[in-house]
């Protein structure tokens, strides 16, 4: 297959571009040659997708069998791209987001779920929820039925940017009585990056268009399950400290928001973690043990180091006071 991947060098694109590789397709990336240098076997094309003159420019008349578009912004970047690439690509594969879902989202949640509005020509990218909405409008309305929606929740794996297991597998790392957020048995709904990087690129060798939830079974795993195997993988001697979410609260501790297990105006958010993903299973979606996931981010964060933060999310610093810290464990 004739890829081109918008963006590639970070998280989901890196785990699309290197798992298109894996797979044998032929690979293009457009990006700002920035970040990194171009991953060998690609063929990488250098411009600034907020400047549409110079991806015209550089997309020239190549066409593609499929593309995939990681853009997070400004919806009218995903507009201009999409609307260039519609008679020159056979599928345009857009990385949404749950977040698109009208706050509070229902337990159980589908896709049909009610969404929060979003405008395909908007400049504005200061509200994450109606900047991907808005991305998937500018999709649909340049390829309709041949745009794929891939509305992920919570995405781990190598490369991950936002910091959540890499915070996790260095805190760990250093050992010592480590403050958790429990209950550990709360359910966490996550995916692996290089599954959902797997099921975009077979769904568009099928041609599967439409939106879709993306994220792992309900129930399948827990914040117990991925801490402790961290503690596992890294070796480490730490002890793990479970505090209840009201203590954590009542203290001003935002750990345990990085994994969406509380928000400061709710403690116990309904419907984050028990999305029905019944409609991507049924369209190939597997998912990988946990285990594997977490190995392979250690050993990500091992020969790479730790990844610099995305500008656009909160800083993991702020995750946790050690002052605090130390409070509420001298408390349990």
């Amino acid at each position: 297959m004739k890829l081109l991947v918008l963006g590639g060098t970070h998280h989901v694109g890196r785990a699309v571009v290197e798992t298109a590789l894996g797979r044998g397709d032929e690979v293009t990336v457009l990006n700002r040659g920035i970040s990194r240098p171009p991953a060998p076997g690609i063929r990488a094309l250098v411009a600034d997708r907020t400047d549409t003159e110079a991806v015209r420019t550089v997309l020239g008349q190549q066409d593609w069998d499929a593309v995939i578009d990681t853009w997070a912004w400004a919806p009218r970047v995903v507009q201009d791209s999409a609307h260039l690439l519609a008679d020159r690509a056979g599928h345009y594969g857009y990385v949404s987001s749950r977040g698109v879902h009208r706050w509070p989202w229902p337990p159980a949640a589908d896709e049909h779920a009610p969404l929060v509005d979003g405008d395909p020509a908007s400049e504005d990218n200061s509200d994450y929820a109606a900047d991907k909405r808005g991305g998937e409008l500018a999709a649909i309305e340049a390829f309709a039925e041949r745009a794929l929606l891939a509305r992920a929740g919570m995405i781990l794996g190598p490369y991950e940017d936002v910091g959540r297991v890499p915070w996790w597998l260095r805190r760990l790392e250093r050992g010592g009585r480590v403050l958790a957020p429990g209950p550990a048995d709360t359910p966490l709904q996550y995916i692996d990056a290089r599954d959902m990087a797997a099921w975009m690129l077979t769904a568009a060798e099928r041609g599967i268009g439409g939106a879709f939830t993306v994220t792992g079974h309900p129930g399948a795993v827990t914040i117990g399950d991925l801490l402790e195997t961290a503690l596992e993988v890294t070796g480490s001697d730490a002890e793990l400290v479970w505090a209840p979410a009201e203590l954590l609260q009542a203290e001003g501790l935002a750990l345990g928001m990085e994994f969406g297990l509380r928000f400061p105006h709710d403690p116990a958010p309904t419907g984050l973690h028990d999305a029905d993903v019944s409609a991507a299973f049924a369209a190939g979606l597997t998912c990988r043990p946990l285990r594997d996931t977490i190995t392979d981010t250690w050993a990500w964060l091992q020969a790479e180091g730790d990844p610099t933060p995305r500008p656009d999310a909160p800083s993991p610093d702020t995750w946790l006071d050690p002052v605090k810290e130390q409070h509420v464990l001298n408390r349990l």
